[in-house]
């Protein structure tokens, strides 16, 4: 091929070579299914196929057929130089509910994953056969080349350690769409924070956010020392990323990432990954969900998220012992039809101490007899396709959380759940019998009247009671007060959850804020005329945002004036803190080493009923280096109300009151009403609380 460079079209050598790479550069042929082994050799009952090394232990065959007329055929591997009966079983499906593996049934043109039995591993096998086991004959087989180098999971190294607790074990990369993270720690304080993906060198706010390791989309919680797997969403696959990264949406931080190399050579995700991580058991009681239903006269509380191609149902309700929730898709649309219906029971079984779900038919109004009846699909040679997520017990109340597929998986037994309109659902409460299977209801626990609900619904909540309670949350902390004093430390430490920094303050916080003098954002009170200290801990390196809060007095009460635009700038008057370049640039000058308060464990702010509660479950963790030096000398004509904010980020400080000397202040605990000020000035009282509020943090 000759390629023919018009002339002075500003094509450079460079830019050539660039094209040239970029038109060849291929990582992975798609679609891709693992290292071809070869194709299945015929020779009876129509075989054909085309076998593929996903990994050492599993092999996938494309396109597979058979008739399905042998008597007793199996697929059937060993090392004997052919196909002989010295063979070993490889049972397909995997899952089968029978003691015995089922014979092989027909196929015309399917996709078989196979997984190697008894810890085989491609290398201990020269051979994949179809095998008739009565008659000792081979219908069709396939040799393993010599030397075949499957593909394997990647090793990466941890999570950088960037902000909020997060660290985690060496990264697995499991297969092309599926990351294995042992070890995960994060304090769940970041507002809006997900696992992210993207291009570049570095994360940035052009990712896409990546399901946590429950399929959920919802902001992370908090994570201690759990192993867990995610899944990229879509066509996406590790092929496609430069990183994975844990990152806040709103305010555009990077809480800590990986890198993905280029010469990644991982299996394909055929669905072959199978992990349990220890985050399974670990779940919140409830899902996030915000679409909430109370029906059964609001003895039960159904919530329902949807995650890709399934749903996530939460049921909550008060049972008794023995009893059990059901809840589905009407038999009938318009009415609450039991027969016909598609439900999902859900109980504690007492004799395990777990939670349990099963997926149910509903043939005829009668128990089931193993042929129809109200039963469990697994009892009529169908599947169970709900997946029990997590449950709990607390206060009397049992909550259940499972997913099923969207989709009708087998059309004579599941209904389709509608997220484009609303459907009729039932509900029920009843009894167990001793196969703990749903026993006969009472008139009075099931639904009675058409009950409908909009699955595709994004913010659908009436929920009164758990649901309110559990919306209310906790009361926040009082605010702190701190006078009489001229000397403060500031510090970097967790924004206090639904009892700290938002609640307080009114506005949105992204998971961090100021500690003056070890206390989470206190009001100060200040003397005009008087020259006050702080040695500022918030951190020196710009090169990472997330720990780089220069100090600075300003009267924004939202701060972040180095990331404003000069005309916003201009909006705000600085008092402390910022000086200007000889070009006239602004840069922060209370710039010192980092220091943060750091959760032990998780976020315990919802359980500590006061602040210094919540302090106990801190730790203090300082970088080397020294803190910087603020002066200020609070002129006469400043204003009565100021801020100490972050300079490079919105919405981490509070108040500074700025007052005339002999000016009455609020004592501890009190409003700043002044109807409730003492009736001592600032000069007098300033040493009662010195010793009664500062001292007690130091």
């Amino acid at each position: 091929m000759t390629l023919r460079v018009p002339p002075r079209s500003g094509l450079t050598l460079l830019t050539l070579l660039f094209v040239l790479y970029a038109g060849v550069e291929c990582r992975r042929p798609e679609p891709y299914y693992g290292r071809i082994i070869g194709r299945l050799t015929q020779y009876a009952h129509g075989i054909r196929g085309t076998a593929y090394a996903v990994d050492e232990n599993t092999v996938f065959i494309r396109g597979f057929a058979y008739d399905g007329t042998g008597p007793d055929a199996y697929f059937w591997i060993g090392d004997t130089p052919q196909p002989s009966p010295e063979g070993i079983l490889v049972p397909y499906p995997e899952d089968y509910p029978s003691r015995d593996p089922p014979v092989l049934s027909a196929h015309s043109n399917s996709d078989i994953l196979l997984r190697l039995p008894g810890g085989k591993r491609l290398r201990d096998i020269k051979w994949i056969s179809v095998w008739c086991r009565r008659f000792t004959v081979n219908f069709g087989d396939v040799f393993v080349p010599p030397g075949l180098d499957p593909p394997r999971p990647r090793v990466l190294p941890e999570f950088k350690r960037l902000a909020h607790g997060l660290r985690s074990g060496n990264i697995s990369v499991l297969d092309a769409k599926t990351f294995y993270i042992p070890n995960l720690h994060y304090d769940g304080a970041g507002p809006d924070a997900y696992f992210w993906v993207g291009n570049g060198s570095e994360p940035s706010p052009f990712g896409t956010k990546v399901p946590n390791e429950m399929g959920s989309l919802n902001p992370l919680r908090g994570y201690q020392g759990e192993d867990i797997e995610i899944q990229l969403p879509g066509k996406l696959t590790a092929y496609d990323i430069d990183w994975l990264a844990v990152w806040c949406v709103e305010y555009r931080h990077n809480f800590g990432h990986v890198y993905i190399p280029k010469d990644l050579d991982v299996p394909p995700a055929l669905g072959q990954t199978k992990i349990t991580t220890s985050s399974t058991t670990s779940q919140t009681p409830y899902s996030s969900s915000n679409n909430c239903k109370e029906i059964l006269d609001k003895r039960l509380q159904v919530r329902w998220e949807i995650q890709g191609d399934l749903i996530q149902i939460t049921l909550a309700a008060r049972l008794r012992k023995e009893q059990y929730m059901a809840f589905g898709i009407s038999g009938a649309e318009g009415r609450p039809a039991m027969l016909n219906a598609d439900v999902v029971v859900a109980y504690w079984d007492n004799r395990s101490n777990q939670p349990r779900v099963a997926d149910y038919t509903i043939t005829h109004l009668a128990q089931c007899d193993g042929e129809r009846g109200v039963c469990p699909d697994a009892r009529l040679s169908g599947s169970n396709d709900v997946v029990l997520v997590s449950g709990h017990q607390k206060d009397g109340v049992t909550t259940i959380i499972y997913r099923r597929p969207i989709a009708a998986k087998e059309p004579m037994k599941d209904k389709e759940v509608l997220t484009s309109r609303s459907q009729s659902v039932i509900a029920a409460f009843g009894p167990l019998n001793s196969r703990y299977e749903a026993n006969a209801h009472s008139f009075m626990d099931t639904t009675r009247n058409d009950v409908q609900l909009d699955f595709g619904a994004l913010n659908d909540n009436t929920c009164v009671g758990l649901a309110e309670l559990e919306a209310g949350g906790p009361a926040p902390w009082p605010a702190r007060i701190i006078a009489g004093v001229s000397n403060f430390t500031a510090r970097i430490g967790p924004a206090g959850g639904r009892r700290g920094y938002t609640p307080i303050t009114g506005h949105p916080s992204w998971g961090i804020a100021w500690y003056i003098n070890d206390m989470l954002i206190p009001e100060i009170y200040v003397e005009r005329g008087k020259t006050y200290t702080f040695l500022v801990e918030g951190g020196d390196d710009r090169t990472n945002p997330a720990k780089f809060h220069p100090f600075y007095i300003s009267d924004s009460s939202e701060g972040g004036f180095g990331q404003k635009r000069e005309e916003d700038q201009r909006k705000q008057r600085v008092f402390a803190g910022v000086a200007y370049d000889n070009e006239g640039y602004p840069y922060p000058t209370a710039v010192g080493r980092y220091c943060e308060w750091t959760h032990k464990t998780t976020d315990q702010s919802s359980t500590s009923e006061t602040f210094e509660d919540y302090l106990q479950t801190l730790q203090l963790e300082c970088n080397e280096g020294e803190p910087a030096v603020l002066e200020w000398t609070v002129a006469h004509e400043t204003p009565d109300l100021l801020y100490y904010q972050c300079y490079t980020h919105n919405n981490l400080g509070w108040k500074i009151h700025v007052v005339d000397p002999g000016t009455q202040i609020p004592l501890p605990g009190q409003t700043g009403d002044c109807s409730n000020f003492a009736p001592l000035p600032l000069s007098i009282i300033a040493p009662i609380l010195t010793a009664v509020i500062y001292a007690q943090f130091r």
